[in-house]
């Protein structure tokens, strides 16, 4: 701990501080609270679009190799040509958020390529745009992660610092004073002992 005055006005500064420590900490773990509770619900969604993405791939499994008759027209089609992103904010955080992956129009001899081209298209872009959509709430996690660990930090100097801290200094000095003003009662009963014999004194000669 810093050293204190150890005076009234010190006091006041000290117990001025602790009601603010006091006022903030239950918002700053409420926050802490909310962070925990939506790390854990983006958590569950990227498991549930991880899980997503793993059933496609093995639903196309079976037809994944008929896409080399296909030649680059799957690759270019599949392409995002545009990854469109909104925000949001959750528990005080601006997050980027995932809205959709926009591709370029199909371009190719519809009598060029199988009939089932099409189908394939639609359900590889299905698939690109869960895998563009697990980056972002990646790094969603990634930043309330971030912000859970600043606010447990403050949580923890709050605490475990500064309001026991501004509680011991309060102590200290509310000692100090009590015994300053308690040695100046002794003091001022000391002489008016001594003017109380010195008048008597006075009296009697």
């Amino acid at each position: 701990m810093a050293k204190i005055k150890l005076t009234k006005g010190e006091l006041k500064k000290q117990r001025d501080a602790l009601k603010q420590f006091q006022r903030y900490l239950p918002t700053l773990q409420l926050k802490k609270q909310q962070l925990q509770m939506e790390i854990l619900r983006w958590n569950a969604v990227l498991q549930e679009k991880i899980r997503l993405v793993n059933t496609k791939k093995l639903a196309a499994s079976g037809w994944a190799g008929l896409l080399v008759e296909a030649g680059p027209t799957i690759k270019n089609c599949i392409t995002p040509s545009r990854i469109v992103l909104g925000s949001k904010n959750i528990a005080g955080v601006d997050l980027v958020v995932f809205e959709q992956a926009q591709f370029p129009l199909p371009e190719y001899d519809l009598f060029a390529v199988p009939a089932w081209v099409d189908g394939a298209i639609d359900f590889l872009r299905e698939l690109v745009s869960l895998r563009e959509e697990i980056k972002v709430i990646e790094a969603a996690i990634l930043s309330l992660r971030y912000e859970l660990r600043i606010t447990s930090q403050r949580v923890n100097l709050f605490e475990k610092v500064k309001i026991p801290e501004a509680l011991e200094a309060i102590r200290r000095i509310k000692i100090y004073i009590g015994d300053q003003m308690a040695n100046a009662v002794g003091r001022c009963k000391i002489a008016k002992r001594k003017i109380e014999e010195l008048e008597a004194f006075e009296v009697a000669v």
